[in-house]
């Protein structure tokens, strides 16, 4: 038999509520594990990717019609699976209401709206059924199809339908995921075990105290509402691990009024069975006066009712109940004559923090005993426990028994060693003499530095072996036989040698050099760091990745360079020449009154085209071709309209008109069939 099964056997003869109790136990309340909850668009596409690679994808139109139907019956059955498997695991991985804790159902209607939660579940379990009921329906139409073509559009409207269904959910799936997201953050709460349960109002010390008594770290700040939300620590006394609850402050209005910060404490205090400590400051550093702090005390002490209650003042540093004014003090009286505990702590001293965390945990060991003993509990096993009570049967006084042989033992005079005189029998001690030691006495001396010696009763050949230095064994062999034993006579030896050496001069500092010396010094120096210059350069020619040109070439191109040049400027002087011989043709026409006519050749005029006077085979001089012929204020405008002519193009990703190449972004032999190899592989 399974485990499962063995536990189901052991909670079978119990009573339906403690079977809930050890299940619960058992759950544990894991919320961090449920799993992740998809979006609409990511569910659709797992499920659809996930029918694609796990289905077959290939089918004729010559196959037979049954063969047809049953193909596209498969896929419409398998996406419906797929659906309603996942959908079922978010509906049972969620916590229900009704099979919680009542403090776990209070927290999460406060934290997430019950009516909102049960809402969106109930949406998820609709879409499952609608999408059984849209699988049903179409399945039975596919029985009907007369064609591949009518089968296949009934698939395609199946699987639409379906995920038609699930795009409507997508709300519902974001605000599941936002609820599982914070349930996984929420803290690990035991309902069931023994806790400390911290209340107050804002800023009055209780987080400090739970970093006190606990390894919890929470945030403590000098103002108020720095804890919005449950904290947990634990600790342990007498040998038993608790649970301590840090819950945020609240404040003395009604409970109308109270935000959600709030209403977590008030859901701890309603719902957990803990021993309560309700945390006041006298020095008022809080923001609230006594009076308000006793005020918010009497509004929530209903919530106490059944449970142990400490009433804790905290900053006793600063000022104590007995330094307050006699009405405050005669409030004081009045809560420990109602059979409430009053203490005093501080937690920046940390006088009273261990009294208070002790007395708070023996109140709630000493209420549950209570409980227990109350519910009958200890007295079904009371009935079933024989205790035997001894009951004297004379007068007759009966010493302690102690056999012969420990009493020979005693009359034997054994040696005691003393302090100065060594070992000295019982004879020879004097009257006021100590009593021998013992081991127990020794560590009740002791106490915590006490150690036991283990190798005083080691059985050796020679009892003063006990304490000698064990040998240290490296590769199987004893370190102790490389170590020479000469060691220290040779380390001396050596010292004097170098006192000799320092005492003939050879450690002396060498004379300084003179001005020749350093001169030719310099000199080295430079000569060094030239050839080293040289070197690199060296290194650099050879490394260079080129062919070498021959002298000859060099030298010819060289000459052939210079003779280009040498014309070239030969020609700008020409033309210098003829630019101010036009020149001096102008001035002299001008000065009769009439202009005459230019040279044929010589007009730098291009803004007629390639007109005669231009030559066509001079680059220089010719117009760009989207500029001529047109007047400057023409010339944006047209490249406005080139741009925008070649917009749609640029859109396609085509260079122009002539560009004919249209490239497919999901080629079909990449996206289409089913993979052997893997079955993960996503074709989206």
């Amino acid at each position: 038999a399974c485990p499962a099964d063995a536990h189901s056997e052991r909670l079978r003869g119990q009573p339906v509520e403690m079977a809930a109790i050890a299940g619960r136990r058992q759950g544990g309340y894991n919320f961090k594990a449920i799993q992740v909850v998809p979006s609409g668009k990511d569910f659709i596409d797992v499920v659809l990717s996930k029918t694609q690679r796990q289905t077959p994808t290939v089918i004729h139109k010559h196959y037979q019609i049954s063969r047809i139907r049953s193909f596209y019956t498969r896929k419409v059955k398998f996406t419906q699976q797929n659906y309603h498997d996942k959908l079922s695991a978010i509906i049972d991985q969620f916590p229900k209401f009704d099979d919680v804790h009542p403090f776990y159902a209070d927290l999460m209607n406060v934290l997430y709206d019950k009516d909102h939660y049960k809402l969106a579940l109930g949406q998820i379990n609709t879409a499952r059924h609608l999408v059984a009921n849209v699988a049903k329906d179409y399945v039975r139409l596919l029985k009907f199809g007369d064609s591949m073509y009518r089968c296949k559009q009934l698939k395609r409207a199946a699987l639409g339908r379906m995920c038609t269904i699930m795009k409507r959910q997508a709300s519902s799936l974001a605000y599941l995921e936002q609820v599982r997201q914070h349930l996984s953050r929420l803290p690990s709460i035991d309902p069931n075990t023994r806790t400390l349960l911290i209340t107050g109002f804002p800023n009055v010390g209780k987080s400090s105290f739970v970093n006190k008594i606990t390894r919890a770290d929470v945030d403590v700040q000098p103002y108020a509402f720095t804890t919005k939300s449950l904290f947990v620590g634990h600790t342990d006394h007498n040998y038993l691990s608790w649970q301590v609850i840090d819950t945020p402050g609240i404040l003395d209005h009604p409970l109308e009024e109270r935000n959600t910060i709030e209403m977590q404490a008030i859901t701890a205090m309603a719902h957990l069975r803990a021993c309560v400590l309700y945390f006041m400051d006298l020095s008022e550093q809080c923001g609230q006066t006594i009076e308000e702090q006793f005020s918010l005390f009497a509004n929530i002490r209903p919530l106490f009712a059944n449970k142990p209650l400490v009433v804790v003042v905290n900053k006793a540093d600063i000022i104590e109940i007995g330094d307050c004014s006699a009405d405050v003090q005669g409030s004081f009286e009045e809560l420990e004559s109602s059979g409430v505990k009053v203490l005093q702590m501080s937690t920046l001293t940390e006088m009273g923090v261990m009294d208070v965390k002790i007395a708070a945990c023996d109140m709630l060991l000493e209420h549950r005993l209570e409980a227990k003993l109350a519910k009958g509990k200890a007295t079904d096993i009371l009935h079933r426990v024989h205790v035997a009570t001894p009951v004297a049967r004379d007068d007759k006084v009966r010493g302690a028994y102690i056999p012969a042989a420990a009493a020979a033992r005693r009359k034997v005079k054994q040696p005691v060693k003393l302090k100065g005189r060594g070992m000295v029998s019982e004879d020879q001690l004097p009257d006021d003499a100590p009593k021998r030691r013992t081991l127990r006495d020794l560590e009740l001396e002791l106490r915590e530095e006490y150690s036991t010696d283990l190798r005083a009763e080691w059985d050796l050949k020679d009892p003063s072996w006990r304490y000698d230095d064990l040998p240290e064994i490296m590769d199987g062999k004893n370190v102790a036989d490389f170590i020479d034993p000469d060691i220290m006579d040779r380390l001396e030896e050596l010292e004097r040698e170098e006192e000799a050496r320092e005492a003939a001069g050879e450690y002396d500092p060498e004379p300084e050099e003179d001005e020749d010396t350093l001169a030719i010094r310099e000199q080295a120096e430079a000569i060094r760091d030239r050839k080293a210059t040289l070197r690199m350069l060296a290194k650099d020619k050879v490394s260079r990745n080129k062919p070498v040109m021959p002298p000859k070439l060099k030298a010819a191109i060289a000459a052939r360079t210079e003779a280009r040049k040498a014309e070239r400027a030969a020609e700008k002087v020409a033309a210098a020449a003829a630019a101010a011989e036009d020149a001096g043709d102008m001035e002299t026409d001008e000065s009769r009154g009439r202009l005459r006519k230019r040279k044929r050749g010589s007009s730098r005029d291009i803004s007629r085209g390639n007109s005669a006077s231009v030559d066509p085979h001079n680059r220089g001089l010719t117009p760009s071709r989207d500029t001529a012929g047109l007047a400057p204020e023409q010339i944006a405008k047209a490249r406005k309209l080139k741009h925008r002519s070649q917009t749609k193009m640029n859109a396609e990703g085509r260079i122009g008109e002539s560009d004919r190449m249209f490239r497919s972004k999901m080629p079909k032999h990449l996206f289409s069939g089913k993979t052997k190899g893997s079955k993960t592989r996503d074709r989206r």
